[in-house]
């Protein structure tokens, strides 16, 4: 029986889609490839205990994994942005006792906070805070770097915080790999504490994940660095200079965060953003994934904003076909590597009724359009310096749309210091370009941002820019 029986899909009122993706499963065909790709003081005017509403009804399972009652959200809310609901113990799945008998490389921390979607409406957000087992050497305060991770799926078994529990899930319906784990340890290994969101819907059980919404992702990790200071035990106060991090998906979100900071959370001290292949522009990134290894992705943004937006909503009900409409159902329960796996290559052409792509469909409804271009980063001025890197041979997050991005910031008078990645073309469509970079950026990216958290100043490149790819 679905979980949706029982519990609507939204608690902000919005309207089911008229596309419905179902969430939950039961088991589905075997799968047996793997994947090598990579308490509670609450700010409110009331504390939710641990187990408010979380056990109220039936477990959800998606793809046959049962995901923790942790993850349902009370019907009520807190009244603050990155108000603390509820927190329990996180055990690592990769974690080892230290000679002071601490684990390294820290100790993590389950959480669920309040955030903001983008239809104002409150909305209640998982994650993990890991309190570092290495000591903080640079000045002032113990800092924070809040990381969005890259792109992991729509079902709620993909959730960043689950994969540092379980980093290789892989049963017969499903696969997921905790590949972020390599940068979040090499933050933590700096004496950084490491707060990760989960993202609108991503564990949580009682919406679709919005993927690469930009007003989700960038609330959620705001809202991310507010909760962490309330975890018991946590060493990070309002004092602490806060990072952002972020590839892939994670770029676009951190990106967001940036620019919505002075307006949305003044509080958080943000002294450096690293945007690593930011989606900034989707309608440029649709093509790109169409047709790709990750073509499983572009259901995920169709699945998301037809959630969230009318507009955008009705467009996609009057030009999808049954085969499309099937496609949409079954990727709103999948990771990566089942996408991979499920749908990799697929043109969107095969899901409408016109045999066009989904890209022109949208680009030629204005009201659908416009959705998108909401969507765009790049409109306001980020807070503090900004790293912006982009593998020039990018093909899934293209390369043009990441390096548009730097040249807005500059042209706003932001501090960017801009990196195209120059390696040779590894392979078209099938996510090499795109991930490779993730890899051979990741040291310096962590060097520039510990370098920020440590009050040093950034130098902007932007007068290079003319002659950068």
């Amino acid at each position: 029986m679905s979980r949706r029986s029982t519990r609507s899909r939204s608690t902000s009122g919005t309207a089911r889609p008229a596309v419905t993706p179902h969430r939950r499963q039961g088991p589905g065909t075997l799968r047996v490839l793997a994947v090598a790709v990579a308490a509670a003081a609450c700010v409110g005017t009331y504390a939710v205990p641990a187990s408010a509403d979380a056990t109220d009804s039936e477990p959800v399972v998606s793809r046959g994994v049962t995901i923790p009652a942790f993850y349902n959200p009370p019907t009520e809310l807190p009244t603050s942005n990155g108000a603390l609901i509820r927190s329990e113990p996180l055990p690592l799945g990769l974690s080892i006792p230290g000679l002071d008998g601490r684990p390294m490389p820290g100790t993590a921390t389950r959480l669920m906070y309040r955030s903001t979607d983008s239809g104002g409406q409150p909305v209640a957000v998982t994650g993990a805070y890991i309190e570092p087992s290495a000591a903080w050497k640079g000045t002032g305060p113990r800092p924070l770097v809040a990381v969005a991770s890259g792109t992991v799926g729509q079902g709620d078994q993909c959730a960043p915080s689950l994969s540092l529990q379980y980093p290789l899930n892989l049963t017969g319906e499903t696969v997921s790999v905790g590949y972020e784990a390599l940068a979040i340890y090499r933050l933590l290994s700096t004496g950084a504490a490491v707060v990760v969101t989960d993202y609108v819907g991503l564990g949580t059980t009682d919406r679709l994940h919005t993927y690469v919404n930009r007003l989700d992702q960038g609330h959620a990790l705001l809202d991310a660095a507010r909760a962490a200071r309330a975890v018991p035990g946590a060493s990070v106060t309002a004092d602490s200079r806060v990072g952002l991090y972020g590839y892939s998906q994670g770029g676009g979100a951190s990106a967001s965060a940036a620019e919505l900071q002075p307006t949305y959370a003044p509080d958080v001290k943000v002294a450096g953003t690293y945007a690593g292949a930011p989606p900034a522009d989707l309608t440029a990134v649709m093509k790109g994934i169409d047709g790709s290894a990750l073509a499983g992705a572009l259901a995920w943004s169709v699945n998301g904003f037809a959630q969230a937006d009318p507009d955008l909503r009705e467009v996609v009900e009057a030009n999808i076909n049954a085969t499309g409409r099937a496609a949409l159902k079954d990727a709103s329960t999948m990771c990566v590597g089942d996408a991979i796996f499920g749908y990799g290559f697929t043109k969107s052409a095969k899901w409408t009724t016109s045999g066009t792509s989904l890209g022109d469909i949208i680009a030629a409804e204005p009201r659908a359009q416009a959705a998108l271009d909401k969507q765009r980063i790049g409109a306001s001025k980020p807070v503090g310096p900004v790293r912006v890197a982009t593998g020039v041979q990018d093909d899934i997050v293209p390369h043009g749309q990441a390096r548009r991005l730097a040249v807005d910031w500059c042209r706003k008078g932001a501090a960017v210091t801009y990196d195209a990645i120059e390696l040779p073309n590894l392979g078209d469509k099938l996510l090499t370009n795109h991930l490779v970079p993730l890899i051979t950026d990741q040291g310096e990216a962590i060097s520039w941002l510990t370098d920020r958290l440590s009050g040093k100043a950034a130098v902007s490149n932007c007068w290079t820019m003319p002659f950068q790819r």
